[in-house]
């Protein structure tokens, strides 16, 4: 994608003066349901009406999707609201269907996203076609495995494509369902900065009192937009209650969100940004020098117990330390979440050392 300037001229032909927003329920229950929440997104900031279809579950049991019915009731809705749609395809046979049924945007799900033979499928079934189409971060944080799935659908031809960060699973238990690991969904903007990157926060939150704060922290990274999940009686909704917010509450959040200028042309303020960012600068520096210290302790530390025989890994000095620093840190203001993620890091890098100077 090396020319992959044109992508984001499919932004511009909405002529809007904020990021791009697509909201609708996370499943198209009824005809009444989806026509509803349509008339009440209609004279809102809402571009494009989305509503999953074909609903691939976790586990089986739950509700699936109403199938290709839904798209007639789409089609019913866009008639009436002129709204564009979209649906989610997972399938060579789902793209048929959303092609046949004039869908103006087509994404990829995040568990479509990490089967390279199934985003192949949809790329040749889409193949030049003129047809938005964004896709999902894959469900592990796998930058690669991202970007190969947008390259699939370029090479197909495709030139209005975007990417939709919804955060990404782990087993830890967080405050978000899926975590955000914003560092990634950065890189893949500062790789391809005129690939259209859109937050959907219903998926990062999994809770609808926390899509403020997630689409906030979206628009101050500078996010293309936003894709949120709205319907008309969240609390129940067939699928993803938790995480859906009414019209009403969708446009409150919208007259909330502050749009942040990406850049001043202020001398003033230059100045000061530069001074501060030449702070930042050392501290990353002095960092990255303590880490390298840090380690050679560690080195240290892997050839007594070789010396001795002992394990590398010593589970209750190691809670000992990550108590005592989560403790620390809120002393400073650092979050638990923080701490955590550094100090894992950290501790998983001196096990590598101890190891390598164990087992030399």
């Amino acid at each position: 994608m090396e020319n992959s300037k044109a992508l984001g001229t499919w932004l511009d032909d909405f002529k809007l003066s904020h990021p791009i927003v697509i909201a609708g329920p996370c499943s198209a229950e009824t005809e009444e349901q989806v026509l509803k929440i349509a008339h009440e997104l209609k004279d809102s900031d809402v571009s494009i009406f989305r509503a999953g279809i074909w609903k691939p579950r976790t586990r089986p049991g739950g509700f699936e999707g109403v199938g290709a019915i839904g798209l007639k009731w789409l089609q019913k809705a866009k008639a009436e609201t002129g709204l564009l749609m979209g649906v989610e395809v997972a399938n060579a046979a789902h793209v048929k269907l959303a092609l046949e049924h004039d869908i103006d945007m087509l994404w990829i799900g995040a568990r479509t996203t990490v089967n390279p033979f199934a985003v192949q499928e949809i790329a040749d079934a889409l193949q030049n076609t003129d047809k938005i189409v964004l896709v999902k971060n894959p469900v592990n944080p796998d930058l690669a495995l991202w970007i190969g799935g947008v390259e699939r659908l370029y090479n197909a031809g495709i030139k209005k494509l975007g990417v939709i960060h919804r955060g990404f699973s782990t087993y830890e238990k967080t405050k978000y369902r899926n975590i955000p690991e914003w560092q990634i969904a950065i890189e893949l903007q500062n790789r391809f900065p005129d690939l259209p990157l859109i937050c959907d926060p219903s998926h990062i939150s999994g809770k609808r009192d926390m899509i403020l704060e997630v689409s906030q922290q979206a628009l101050d990274l500078n996010y293309d937009g936003l894709m949120v999940e709205t319907h008309i009686d969240p609390d129940h909704a067939w699928s993803d209650a938790a995480q859906q917010v009414t019209p009403a509450a969708l446009k409150q959040i919208f007259s909330d969100l502050k749009i942040r200028n990406v850049g001043v042309e202020e001398a003033d303020f230059n100045q000061k940004l530069a001074r501060l960012r030449i702070e930042i600068d050392d501290f990353d520096t002095k960092l990255v020098d303590i880490l390298g210290k840090r380690m050679q302790v560690s080195n240290k530390i892997g050839a007594l117990k070789k010396e001795k025989n002992v394990a590398v890994l010593q589970s209750k000095r190691w809670n000992e330390i990550l108590g005592k620093m989560i403790l620390e840190g809120e002393q400073k203001e650092l979050s638990e979440e923080f701490i955590l993620k550094i100090f894992k890091a950290i501790h998983q890098e001196s096990i590598v050392h101890q190891e390598r100077v164990i087992n030399k």
